[in-house]
């Protein structure tokens, strides 16, 4: 239990309050440790790990594990770092994103250890009275603390009221839910101490809070995020896996070793004063091994290094065209995106001349050029878009 806890104290940015986090902990009752999810954006990430993670080891220590899908709360969307207002969603398609969700996150938490709640339960049963009396323990000055909301009055971009419930509305699930303990990212640091408030408004022992850094992306810039393309994705083949993690800026791999693994902070520093190049693939090997299993690691290191070293992988894409379709004449610009490997003929042309298409390894950089038969070797052709994307053809 102790270790667990050193884990989940040395991964969190900040604690509210660590005393009281530390006194309920040593009472030995068994204690309800909440996280809310969105699920707006059901795909899953290695940023939203670092939560869930934290979870886990919650759950090792014998607590209780609630995971709140907020299939209510979706309707408005969470505007935190927003600046505009989100499009509603219907129950119904959050409902059907909140399912996806929890079969993602079993990756990480033992499904049979873990309550899984909709706040539709207690949200969609409130009465307008008891609305009335939760959002008069908030003021409109204390909801414009909250820096998103606070830059859009500033800057006269429209705020729904909607928005302003958003926060009391989580908030009121800790209340529903009698929380001890509620888990976030940084970003969620307003709406989780909402919690805390209302929970001593309605009469009860405030939760604490633990809120854990938000993982930067990719492009070393960014959050990671599914919009922003710069993720590693919890359902990306080992492959593709192994390929972003050599991908990661140098700069933020320690933060991606602390936050995402288990590995102890003395395995990671002799990992990261090493080889970089090496620190990157025990990385790779790493999340392969936590998220589908060893067994894929050495088919997905094989395929990178054949990449990288301008092979063609074995195990790729393939599809089957009937040979009749030569007889269309069709320009090399129009065959790429009927075979579905570009959206647009003006973005083949732009790949094409940018010599980010390859047939059977040699560039097609003629945009005018007519597929035949001399295009095919054995009736196959293999056609590379960019550095890691291949699309075998065979024809029958």
């Amino acid at each position: 239990m102790k270790k667990e806890l050193e884990l989940i104290l040395s991964k969190a940015e900040n604690i509210y309050s660590k005393e009281t986090l530390k006194e309920k902990i040593n009472s030995g009752r068994k204690l309800k440790i909440k996280l809310g999810a969105d699920p707006s954006r059901p795909d899953l990430h290695l940023g939203h790990t670092v939560v869930l993670r934290a979870l886990k080891y919650f759950q090792d220590m014998g607590h209780e594990v609630i995971f709140v899908i907020g299939d209510f709360t979706a309707m408005i969307g969470d505007p935190s770092g927003k600046s505009k207002t989100r499009p509603a969603l219907t129950f119904e398609e959050t409902r059907k994103s909140g399912e996806s969700y929890f079969k993602q996150v079993t990756k990480i938490l033992d499904p049979k250890k873990t309550k899984v709640v909709y706040n539709s339960k207690w949200l969609g049963e409130m009465s307008f009275s008891d609305i009335l009396k939760l959002t008069s323990k908030y003021t409109v000055a204390r909801i414009l603390e909250r820096d998103d909301f606070n830059k859009r009055f500033k800057n006269n971009t429209p705020i729904g009221i909607h928005e302003f419930l958003y926060p009391l509305m989580q908030g009121y699930d800790s209340v529903a839910l009698h929380a001890d303990v509620e888990i976030g990212g940084t970003d969620q640091v307003f709406n989780l101490l909402v919690g805390r408030e209302l929970q001593k408004d309605y009469g009860q022992e405030p939760q604490d809070v633990l809120t854990f850094p938000l993982l930067v992306g990719l492009d070393g810039k960014n959050k990671m995020s599914k919009s922003l393309d710069n993720y590693i994705g919890l359902t990306d083949s080992p492959e593709v896996m192994y390929e972003k993690s050599m991908q990661i800026p140098d700069n933020v791999l320690l933060d991606y070793f602390k936050l995402t693994t288990d590995l102890s902070q003395d395995e990671i520093n002799k990992i990261m004063n090493g080889d970089i190049v090496e620190a990157h693939k025990i990385y790779a090997k790493e999340i392969i091994k936590m998220y589908h299993g060893e067994k894929y690691i050495k088919q997905a290191e094989q395929r990178y290094n054949t990449v990288a070293k301008g092979g063609i992988p074995t195990n790729i894409e393939t599809i089957t065209l009937d040979k009749n379709i030569l007889n269309e004449k069709q320009d090399v610009l129009s065959f790429l995106v009927n075979i579905n490997l570009l959206p647009s003929k003006s973005e083949a042309r732009r790949m094409v001349e940018q010599n980010g298409i390859k047939f059977n390894s040699e560039k097609m950089n003629d945009t005018k050029h007519i597929m035949n038969e001399q295009d095919f070797t054995n009736n196959e052709l293999v056609i590379q878009k960019g550095k890691k994307q291949f699309l075998k053809i065979i024809l029958k």
